[in-house]
């Protein structure tokens, strides 16, 4: 970068933090004085190539979410959450998100109702939650998201509960919101007023201090986003991580931003985002959004 003065590069880094869309910087040896202004680095031109093809893919979804990412990394999981939903749902009725819909096949779900969608087990001060719908792959349906919000308030509400485990059966943790679902609410006032009600996000991270995750599999968008405000994340050598909703036109809406950036960083959630690709175990340890892998 030039050499600027002190005031100069303040203005200049204020100047960048104002953009409306993604501000990209490519990975330089040493620190940079701007590089607490950047949206997400990259590490050379092939990787520009793919970030910026993407960001012209979803113009949308890619502006709102650096301009998210760099609110919520300034407020309260609270207040942070409500912007995440707003921006959400101000997504859910953009033309990318539609042109999005229109591609996808007629989905129905083929999956039967699970009785016991999340099974709590009380063992002494431990409760072990288990996501119970491997039929699916654990997706996180309206019942799933009920289950464990649920889960999570009476664990808020029992001081007694020293230890929270959670897991779930089948081939992977979660395979992120269940896509039947998806496009079905019309109401997105009404949409924003339910997450803010419903999504587990919230009495989670209350109770986030007391808190293990183990994973497995497939952990893709809620699926990654949930388990991010816990205070432990133990992986199994076999789990990926991903974030794809850009590439719906849309941002992560299950708290993914705002858990995910306080493990990683506003730039790498940004990295994963855009380019919504899979992380693995060993990536994920080094970048700290989990805590250790378990043979």
């Amino acid at each position: 970068m030039p050499d600027l003065g002190p005031e100069e590069t303040a203005r200049l880094c204020a100047w960048l933090i104002r953009q409306p869309v993604p501000v990209i910087g490519l990975a330089a040896q040493g620190p940079s004085r701007l590089a607490d202004s950047l949206d997400l680095l990259v590490d050379g031109p092939e990787e520009l190539d793919s970030v910026t093809s993407r960001i012209e893919c979803f113009p949308h979804a890619s502006a709102v979410l650096v301009q998210v990412l760099r609110t919520t990394s300034k407020l309260d999981m609270a207040n942070a959450l409500v912007v995440e939903s707003l921006a959400y749902a101000a997504l859910q009725g953009g033309t990318e998100f539609a042109r999005w819909l229109t591609s996808q096949p007629q989905r129905r779900s083929h999956t039967p109702p699970v009785e016991d969608i999340v099974m709590l087990h009380r063992q002494g001060d431990d409760l072990h939650v288990v996501l119970n719908s491997p039929g699916n792959r654990n997706a996180l349906s309206a019942a799933m998201r009920d289950a464990l919000s649920d889960a999570f308030r009476f664990a808020t509400q029992d001081g007694s509960i020293a230890r929270i485990e959670v897991s779930a059966k089948g081939p992977c943790f979660s395979a992120g919101g269940d896509l039947t679902e998806f496009g079905t609410m019309t109401d997105l006032a009404e949409a924003h007023r339910i997450r803010m009600l419903r999504m587990p996000a919230g009495y989670l991270a209350a109770c986030r201090n007391r808190c293990t995750f183990r994973l497995h599999g497939a952990c893709i968008g809620a699926g990654i986003e949930l388990p991010a405000f816990a205070a432990r994340l133990v992986a199994k050598p076999d789990a990926t991580f991903r974030l794809p909703e850009v590439g719906m036109g849309l941002i992560p809406g299950a708290g993914g931003c705002v858990s995910i950036p306080r493990r990683i960083g506003r730039q790498r959630t940004a990295h994963m985002a855009i380019l919504g690709e899979a992380i693995d175990a060993g990536q994920a340890l080094a970048w700290g959004l989990i805590d250790a892998i378990a043979e």
